[in-house]
Formats: C-alpha cells, sequence, structure tokens
C-alpha cells in the first residue's frame, strides 16, 4: 500500500515531502510505547478503538498545522502571541512551558531506560546522555539544513519500525478480538486515564505548534516553481503517510502487549515488558525492542527540543541558547529519576499532562485557519471547521471524564 501511495505522489513531490515525519516521531515517543503497551497488557484488546481514532484526529489537527504555516509564513505560537496581551501570553506560555517538560520528561526518561536495558547504564547517567546525543541530531539540521534533519529522522523512524513491530510476526494477532477492540467502550476509571494518556500522547499539542514552524520556510528552493496549492497538496500526502506510519507503530505496539502480554505479571513498567517479552516472543524480539526504543527516545527528544524553542520564540520573541534550553528542560527528568519514581509510570502521567494541553493548543488552530482575513482563498471549508471542532469537543469530554473520574470516582 505504503509503495502504491509513493508512486501516486510521483518524484517532483517526493522532494517535497519530510516535515510530517519529523512530527512524526513524536508520534512514536517512550509515552507513547508506555501507555499503549500498558494498554494492551491491562485491557486486552479494548483500547484499539482509541488508538485508531486517535490517529485519524492526528491527520487533521497536523494537517492543519502545517497548512498555516505554509500559507501565512507564520507558527501558531507567533499567531497566539500576535493577539495575546502581555499578561495572558505569558500565562500562555507558562502551560505552554509545562507541557514542552512533560514531553521532555516521557523521552529523556524513555532514552535512560533504554539504555539502563541495553548497558545497564544507571537511569540518571543515561538521561544525560539522551539529552547530549539529542543536541547533537539538532546540530545536523543547523550545520545542514532541515532536509538533512529529515533524512536523520526517517533513518530513526525505520528503525523504530523494526524494533516495535517484529512481535506480530512472532505472534500475530487473532482476527476476531482485535476488531471487536474497534467498538468504542471503557473498562472502569483505568481504561479512561490510559485513553486520554494514549490520545495525549498521539495529538501532541508540542508537535501542533512545531509542525506549522517546519513549514514556514522549510522547502526554500524544493518550493519554487510550485503554487501554494500545489504545495498543499504535497502537505496533505505528507501528513497522511507519516502519520499512517506512525498509527501503525502505535496500533503494533497495543496489539503486541494484548496478544503476548495480556494477563502476564510485570508489565507495569517497561522493564518488565522487556523481561517478559524476552520470555514469551524470544531474545531477539526483546534486544529489538530495547534498540527502537533508544531510537524513540533519542529521535523525539530532539523534536520536543525543538517544539520548545519555538514555543518560546514565537509567544515572548526570546530565544535561548540550547545548551542553556537542554539542560532546564533536563532538570525535571533527572529528579523524577534522582528520586527513585516508577519512571514507567511517570511516562503514562506525563502522556495525561499532554492531553490536557491538546485543547490550548487546537482551539487556536481551529480558529485562525477557520479565518479567512488570516488564511484568505485557503481557508478551511465548513465541513474541516466541524470536523476539527469535533476533535476539540472529544479531547475536553475526555479530559473532563478524566479529572471527575480521578477525584469524584
Amino acid at each position: 500500500m505504503l509503495r502504491a501511495m509513493l508512486t501516486r505522489v510521483g518524484r517532483p513531490r517526493l522532494g517535497l515531502l519530510g516535515p510530517a515525519f519529523v512530527a512524526a516521531v513524536a508520534y512514536v515517543d517512550p509515552g507513547n510505547v508506555a501507555t499503549n503497551v500498558t494498554a494492551g497488557s491491562r485491557f486486552g484488546y479494548t483500547l484499539v478503538w482509541v488508538v485508531v481514532m486517535a490517529n485519524v484526529m492526528a491527520v487533521l489537527v497536523q494537517y492543519l498545522s502545517a497548512k498555516l504555516g505554509m500559507v501565512t509564513g507564520r507558527s501558531l505560537a507567533t499567531h497566539v502571541g500576535e493577539r495575546l496581551p502581555r499578561g495572558p501570553r505569558i500565562a500562555f506560555w507558562l502551560q505552554a512551558e509545562s507541557i514542552a517538560v512533560a514531553t521532555d520528561l516521557a523521552e529523556v526518561v524513555g532514552g535512560a531506560i533504554a539504555l539502563n536495558l541495553l548497558f545497564d547504564l544507571p537511569l540518571v547517567a543515561g538521561a544525560i546522555i539522551t539529552a547530549g546525543v539529542a543536541m547533537l541530531i539538532l546540530r545536523i539540521g543547523d550545520l545542514r539544513g532541515q532536509s538533512a534533519l529529515e533524512r536523520v529522522i526517517m533513518g530513526f523512524l525505520a528503525l523504530i519500525a523494526v524494533g516495535f513491530m517484529a512481535g506480530l510476526f512472532i505472534d500475530p494477532p487473532a482476527a476476531g478480538p482485535l476488531a471487536h477492540g474497534l467498538v468504542p467502550t471503557f473498562e472502569g476509571s483505568e481504561s479512561v486515564l490510559l485513553a486520554s494518556g494514549i490520545i495525549g500522547a498521539t495529538v501532541m499539542p508540542h508537535v501542533i505548534y512545531l509542525h506549522s514552524s517546519l513549514t514556514t520556510t522549510r522547502l526554500g528552493a524544493r518550493g519554487d516553481g510550485h503554487s501554494v496549492r500545489e504545495l498543499l497538496s504535497a502537505t496533505r500526502t505528507d501528513v497522511v503517510l507519516a502519520l499512517v506510519l506512525a498509527g501503525v507503530l502505535n496500533l503494533s505496539l497495543l496489539v503486541v502487549a494484548a496478544t503476548s502480554l495480556d494477563g502476564l505479571s510485570d508489565t507495569d513498567t517497561l522493564e518488565g515488558v522487556h523481561r517478559v517479552v524476552g520470555s514469551e516472543l524470544g531474545a531477539g524480539v526483546a534486544l529489538l525492542f530495547a534498540v527502537a526504543l533508544l531510537g524513540s527516545g533519542l529521535a523525539s527528544t530532539s523534536v520536543g527540543s525543538a517544539a520548545g524553542a519555538e514555543v518560546m520564540h514565537g509567544l515572548l520573541g526570546i530565544r535561548l541558547p540550547v545548551l542553556l534550553r537542554r539542560v532546564v528542560t533536563l532538570i525535571p527528568a533527572l529528579v523524577v529519576l534522582a528520586l527513585g519514581a516508577e519512571p514507567s509510570r511517570a511516562l503514562v502521567v506525563s502522556q495525561v499532562v499532554l492531553s490536557i494541553g491538546i485543547p490550548f493548543a487546537l482551539v487556536p488552530l481551529m480558529v485562525l485557519t477557520a479565518r479567512r482575513d488570516v488564511m484568505g482563498e485557503h481557508v478551511n471549508s465548513r465541513a474541516t471547521t466541524a470536523a476539527a471542532g469535533v476533535v476539540a469537543a472529544i479531547v475536553i469530554a475526555l479530559n473532563v471524564s478524566l479529572l471527575w473520574l480521578t477525584f469524584m470516582g
């Protein structure tokens, strides 16, 4: 299917692809791994429908973000910053920055866990190494341009795909239970918590901000000779290809856990999952899982750092030195690990924090792309605006339910 889609795209348009793949790597970060594996091992195929729905939502959201940047030449954070007075703008930045910190927590902790599994490194040391390598990855983009960074990220995605899908070939899922998982249902408040985490880990607010900045000036000479309409068409292809891949990987994680780990003990942590995968599916699959987890942490924390920098610049007009920003956002992850908090649980909770932050990015995006004075002839159709409204309503309703079950249930 992927080859057929690429054939229809054609060679000229292939050169316009890339930004959505940078965004997509954040959709398979360690927080996704922890949330999807936990969902599958605890509830079997029950939350398959949540993964599918979240990915469909993500396609629409990321396209609107890319469209806003491409049509207006300004990022979502810049648009919001231009329209808010100083006080509300700082408050908006604080919530967006808290989302960036939660994102970084998940990605750095995930990389640290992977290094511990592969090389028995202490978690704190692994977190520092993960952050350092992420800076080197971003440096590639600084030195060689965004196209080079896109190719590096695509390489990481290929590595992640091999590692996370290997279990499907060893122990394929049964079609009946998998199809039944497409029927919307929950099994208690913990399943709602995980559903919120899955959506938070899929429709990620920091990537909504980032994608709009990737398309403002990302094409350069690649865009010469193409109309905005042609570029938007290529962007739709870019988003669909990238997020279909990310969706398949997320679904693979849940399905492998539901098929091979459901009902087994010691699957509440990534370390435990690694051990159980080794015992149930073999040492080779366990090794691939750990390597893919490492690639996930390294690539996604690079993207997260870029997103945090864009949010700060767009809302406050400030660009911190990369090293300083990296140190500041690394501190919460080091504190969590140094205090001995259970890292896998911290990953799941961080994804719930992301879910709570989605409306703050999604609602402004929906409003801006529906305004003709902002988008001109490329303003959203009524159907697109309605679909975006449904996505926002689902996310907000799920978060309200989550808070009610957590504090009143």
